[in-house]
């Protein structure tokens, strides 16, 4: 167990991941699309440090988070973190864990599989909007997660007022970048294999997210729309990729001023979520009819 514990740790799967990114450049050096690969990797690497830097001083200045306020949307969609926790923390647990770890490769992996370099050069623009745009939507609704919130109660959570609490800690949670990012790669899948692969992803990362304690039900519900975005600024489609930021945005504005509505209206809240989740499952369908009809566009990112 210690020995999988110190191959699952993230700082030792991204080491791996960066020597072998590495070797795999070197061996065709003719190949200049390769040094993005690594380029991408390098600054999903420093990102954990830009990130502190940049929300660092947000703990001391603003500590206040909506974590309590959070835990009541959950509950109001009907859906808590904690119940759907539980059940995945048996024989799920450890896979799960790994899902979640698993983020990086996974990147990387859809790096070296892509066809040239417009494809790759597209996929790092991508990763780039996630890590530059998340710190923002961050910051609009500051939230660390349920296993922070709660301790080690937090399968089994306290009845909570919605309100904002004093919690120490950089927020991590509204929107989840990880799903955001799984939904990134699911656009960017080619093939059916590729492609069954990356929703079997999405619906792990989903559920790891969830029974990791990392995040709430409702940051993975603007974490779907949010990765449109990303994908969409990583074709260079600019409008399209405003739309869906802005309908993230819309999700944060209404969290953290509208909150007390949404939660006496559980019906609107429900109805909302549903829409956000069909506007992303219709921009999965569009991107992958877009490429089956038009597949000089899947590997070249020309503006809309």
């Amino acid at each position: 167990m210690r020995l999988l514990g110190l191959l699952l740790n993230p700082g030792t799967v991204a080491m791996l991941a960066l020597f072998a990114s590495v070797v795999w450049m070197l061996k065709d050096e003719k190949d200049k699309s390769r040094p993005f690969v690594v380029f991408a990797l390098v600054l999903n690497l420093v990102y954990p440090w830009l990130f502190s830097v940049v929300l660092g001083g947000e703990d001391s200045y603003f500590p206040g988070r909506y974590d309590h306020i959070l835990a009541r949307i959950d509950d109001s969609l009907g859906a808590s973190a904690a119940s759907i926790a539980l059940p995945l923390q048996g024989v799920l647990r450890i896979p799960l864990n790994v899902v979640y770890q698993m983020i990086i490769p996974m990147m990387i992996c859809w790096l070296v599989v892509a066809r040239n370099r417009e494809r790759r050069g597209s996929l790092v623009f991508a990763y780039v909007a996630v890590l530059l745009g998340g710190p923002i939507l961050y910051a609009i609704v500051p939230a660390c997660g349920p296993i922070y919130a709660f301790g080690a109660g937090w399968l089994h959570p306290p009845a909570v007022r919605a309100e904002v609490i004093r919690l120490a800690g950089m927020p991590n949670a509204f929107p989840s970048l990880h799903l955001g990012t799984a939904l990134v790669l699911v656009l960017f899948a080619q093939g059916k294999l590729w492609r069954g692969i990356s929703l079997v992803f999405l619906a792990g990362t989903a559920l790891a997210t969830l029974s990791t304690g990392e995040h709430y039900v409702v940051d993975l519900i603007p974490g779907l729309v949010f990765g449109c975005s990303a994908a969409c600024a990583g074709y260079r489609r600019v409008w399209s990729a405003l739309a869906y930021l802005g309908v993230a945005l819309s999700w944060s504005i209404a969290v953290r001023f509208g909150y007390a509505f949404l939660i006496i209206h559980p019906g609107l809240l429900r109805l909302l979520a549903a829409l956000t989740v069909a506007l992303t499952s219709f921009a999965v369908v569009k991107e992958w009819n877009r490429t089956a009809v038009h597949p000089a566009e899947f590997t070249v990112a020309l503006p809309e």
